[in-house]
């Protein structure tokens, strides 16, 4: 069977949700689930979703390309470099070991419930609101001073984001904030967590719905995948400066309007 040209523009229009939405704090994955559902978009196991998520993650790689190769080249001769090295690391390994303990439940149960979704995003909106009102110390302003156990905090805050709904990228900022970071720091390591989290949940999920893959689905991965890229790579560096100037309550209302609305299209039954 062919693919039609609405399956190939449902990809493009999708792959260009997920790479605005990965890095805001509004979570990428509840986008993605509902303007599937909305669009009426089949995606047998998640294959769709899980592949054109690489184009996000190498979107954020390429734009901190500089960055990530002064650590890398620096890590057998420079103390800061591992130090840096090791606080990603710590902030990588809650993910991993929650992921492993609760991934079934989060995958059939709460990925199928578009009211706790809804309910997710209202929380987390009123907690950005909360977090920024109360005008938080800030300790750290460079992302690479960031402490071996305040990245193991962030990491512990980036597990919420299992939940569809809570955004992996507003858990890690908001966690790091709390944690004495500022804006602009919170938000950068916050990118640099998310590349080895994403690999390896890429990675993984890559692997289990390897039997789902088929000749049909390339040319809408493929869509899907450049145009996430190339929408991720437009909106992070933006992203980064608005924030380090306006704050966090702008993505924090649109969470709660956001889930307000979403909430009143499941008691509609349009969803």
């Amino acid at each position: 069977m062919g693919v039609s040209l609405t399956s190939v523009l449902q990809a493009a229009f999708l792959g260009v949700v997920q790479g605005l939405t990965e890095f805001l704090p509004i979570s990428s994955t509840a986008h993605l689930l509902v303007a599937q559902r909305l669009l009426g978009f089949e995606d047998p196991g998640g294959v769709f979703t899980v592949l054109i998520q690489l184009g996000s993650i190498l979107a954020v790689m390429w734009l901190y390309r500089r960055r990530l190769i002064e650590v890398i080249a620096g890590l057998p001769s420079r103390p800061e470099a591992r130090r840096f090295a090791a606080a990603i690391l710590a902030a990588f390994v809650p993910a991993v070991v929650a992921g492993l303990f609760l991934e079934k439940f989060i995958k059939t149960v709460l990925y199928e419930s578009f009211r706790a979704i809804a309910v997710a995003f209202v929380i987390g909106g009123v907690i950005m609101l909360i977090v920024e009102r109360r005008r938080l110390a800030t300790v750290v302003s460079d992302a690479r001073d960031t402490s071996i156990p305040r990245a193991f905090g962030i990491g512990v805050s980036q597990t919420l984001a299992l939940v569809p709904g809570v955004s992996r990228s507003g858990a890690t900022i908001v966690g790091g904030m709390l944690l004495g970071l500022s804006r602009r720091a919170a938000a950068e390591f916050s990118f640099f967590v998310a590349m080895p989290t994403m690999v390896g949940a890429f990675a993984h999920d890559a692997w289990e719905v390897r039997h789902f893959l088929s000749a049909e689905r390339t040319i809408e991965i493929s869509v899907g995948f450049v145009m996430a890229f190339l929408a991720a790579l437009v909106v992070v560096r933006p992203f980064v400066n608005f924030v380090s100037r306006a704050g966090f309550a702008p993505f924090a209302w649109y969470r709660i309007a956001a889930g307000l609305a979403l909430l009143g299209f499941v008691a509609a039954g349009w969803l």
